[in-house]
């Protein structure tokens, strides 16, 4: 799933949710494809997981409760607290640390935190084909990001020479940015 992210251009996380050895929900981050910032692998296999159950009218608390999450990358805070809020997934295994977002310990421990009215906490186990995970991600932060904003010239950072000012003068937007340089007084 995370290599599938990889080759679409996404973030190379990927995850499985597994009920009794059987896979009932897997996903892969779909960020850029779908262009919604929530569509996480965890939360793309979560809607899966719901699916099945109501499918084979399955009660999703039950079916949850002896679901096992293997996913590549520790999951951010924002999936980390979808775990706990909703599905009471007893374990979540995962590959390599998440040092930036990681809600499982890395910046916040929302898995096992002591937090009031917020669903059940879950245990972690880190470190399962770790490596595979950081290579992946280095591969993805190597290339080229299509969906990134084109970089834009500040012509208003330009250095004058002592004792001015540059002004930056617009006079719509089909013209030409022009300056002027004025002394300073």
């Amino acid at each position: 799933m995370a290599l599938e992210a990889l080759e679409n251009g996404e973030v190379p996380v990927g995850c499985l949710m597994v009920y009794n050895n059987e896979i009932i929900g897997k996903g892969r981050n779909e960020v850029n494809e779908t262009k919604n910032a929530t569509r996480h692998a965890e939360m793309v296999a979560l809607d899966q997981v719901l699916d099945w159950c109501r499918f084979r009218e399955k009660d999703p608390k039950e079916v949850c409760e002896q679901t096992v999450l293997y996913v590549t990358v520790e999951p951010c805070i924002m999936c980390a607290a979808a775990l706990r809020l909703l599905p009471d997934i007893p374990l979540v295994v995962y590959g390599c640390k998440n040092e930036r977002f990681g809600g499982c310990g890395s910046v916040l421990d929302i898995s096992s935190d002591l937090l009031p009215h917020t669903g059940t906490s879950f245990k972690c186990i880190a470190g399962y084909r770790a490596e595979e995970a950081v290579e992946m991600l280095k591969t993805f932060y190597k290339q080229e990001n299509p969906n990134a904003p084109k970089p834009k010239v500040r012509k208003d950072l330009i250095s004058p020479p002592d004792g001015a000012v540059v002004v930056q003068v617009k006079q719509g937007p089909q013209d030409d940015e022009s300056e002027t340089i004025a002394p300073l007084s």
